[in-house]
């Protein structure tokens, strides 16, 4: 499939963040600017910005233009259908100490096809409200091809192209197709500690697992929402 110029522009953008070139409060290239290099319309410039802003990457700043978030942004797990991701948006998130080897839950270890007692790369994160609080806590784990052809994955530092892309980049491997699993159960004493309820308040689980050009898994997501913030809307024609 080819690759519009407004992305073109903003994959050019994320790679120069990526490198350091802008660091976080730094101000990116203006529209104008953007237009002028790439020579395109003015329009196509703020639509390549635009998808920085809308994936979290920069932010508004008033009097300067955009500049690069200076907190990491992340999404929930799940609802990645085509074309959500970027109209959903995502949240401010902290990282839950640092990424680690570790034999996934059963769940888990059978959305990634791995054999009993084999370690996946493990990266917590806690999706935070506008006030702070817990959202969800998500964990993210990598099947070992990935963990081991990714290594950025192991680095506590936010990835600026974001994981999808920095893990095309390392495996020519991309997500073309998503399982959603939706239950309800109680939350352990470590999901309740995470999330600031207490242990055994109910929790919606939402387990998803992408899967590549091949079939293969890239990765599956765990996560866990309050019962009192989830909240799934589901829109089809009829």
């Amino acid at each position: 499939m080819a690759v519009l110029k407004y992305e073109e522009i903003a994959e050019s953008l994320r790679a120069r963040i990526a490198a350091g070139e802008f660091a976080p409060g730094e101000t990116i290239p203006s529209g104008r600017d953007l237009a002028e290099q790439w020579d395109v319309s003015r329009a196509t410039a703020i639509k390549a910005v635009d998808v920085l802003r809308n994936d979290g990457v920069v932010v508004a700043k008033q009097g300067t233009g955009f500049v690069v978030t200076e907190t990491p942004v992340a999404r929930p797990a799940g609802a990645r259908r085509a074309g959500s991701a970027r109209i959903l948006g995502g949240m401010p998130f902290l990282r839950v100490g640092a990424p680690d080897w570790a034999e996934p839950p059963t769940r888990v270890a059978n959305a990634l096809g791995l054999a009993p007692g084999v370690q996946a790369l493990r990266r917590v994160r806690i999706l935070q409200l506008p006030d702070g609080s817990p959202n969800s806590c998500v964990e993210a784990w990598f099947p070992p091809e990935i963990g081991e052809a990714a290594p950025r994955l192991s680095d506590t530092a936010p990835i600026a192209e974001g994981t999808t892309r920095y893990v095309r980049r390392q495996t020519g491997r991309f997500p073309v197709e998503g399982v959603d699993v939706t239950t309800v159960r109680l939350a352990t004493e470590v999901e309740a500690e995470r999330l600031g309820v207490e242990e055994g308040s109910a929790v919606a689980v939402l387990l998803h697992t992408a899967h590549d050009q091949e079939g293969r898994p890239l990765v599956c997501e765990e996560g866990v929402t309050p019962a009192s913030l989830f909240e799934q809307v589901d829109t089809y024609a009829m």
